[in-house]
């Protein structure tokens, strides 16, 4: 299935069905807090120019982004790795890769995110972090390591509508120079970074 009208409608219901769930929880860790739908799309269009063949996610939630990224991993025969702490959600998003025929260009990992990137080897040619922020500077002695130096991008989400929590990231990454970086103000804000 490419990215047709069934797959583009059923990803709009999805979303407003998580907008609601989102907006009837008070704690922030209940949250989906899934990416937003131009994001999404900018990622997949992304994955599409660049041929992207190797994906990692970090930060499944239920699966709003992984779908879309396993949408355009489909069409350039790519495959996602996406990396989930928690069980209920990342079943969650395994029915709707079900449903909607992508599981097969999805990794489903479940555990804590430092676990797998510190045990590593692999490089990525398209790398997005939607995780816990607090994370990031930590995940970054790892993730460095983990762009393809030939063509690959890290994009963090969130880094405009959280800008306070991913300061001291942006600056670590922006004051090393072997770093191009740029800020979309697309969705919540996405800051891409690639070797120079």
């Amino acid at each position: 299935m490419s990215m047709n009208l069934a797959f583009q409608t059923r990803m709009q219901e999805l979303y407003q069905g998580f907008i609601k769930f989102d907006a009837l929880q008070t704690d922030r860790i209940q949250r989906y807090r899934n990416i937003e739908p131009d994001s999404a799309l900018f990622l997949a269009m992304q994955i599409r120019i660049q041929q992207s063949k190797k994906i990692l996610e970090v930060g499944t939630s239920t699966g709003y982004s992984t779908l879309w990224l396993a949408n355009a991993a489909q069409q350039t025969q790519g495959h996602v790795t996406t990396l989930e702490i928690d069980p209920s959600r990342t079943a969650q998003a395994q029915q709707y890769a079900q449903e909607l025929a992508l599981d097969e260009y999805i990794d489903f990992w479940v555990g804590d995110a430092q676990e797998f990137l510190e045990n590593s080897t692999s490089q990525y040619d398209f790398i997005l972090l939607d995780a816990e922020r607090d994370a990031y500077v930590d995940y970054w002695a790892y993730l460095q390591h983990m762009i393809d130096p030939q063509g690959g991008v890290l994009i963090v989400d969130n880094v405009i509508s959280h800008a306070a929590e991913v300061k001291e990231f942006i600056e670590l990454v922006k004051n090393d120079g072997r770093f191009l970086t740029l800020t979309l103000s697309k969705g919540a804000g996405l800051f891409m970074i690639c070797y120079k």
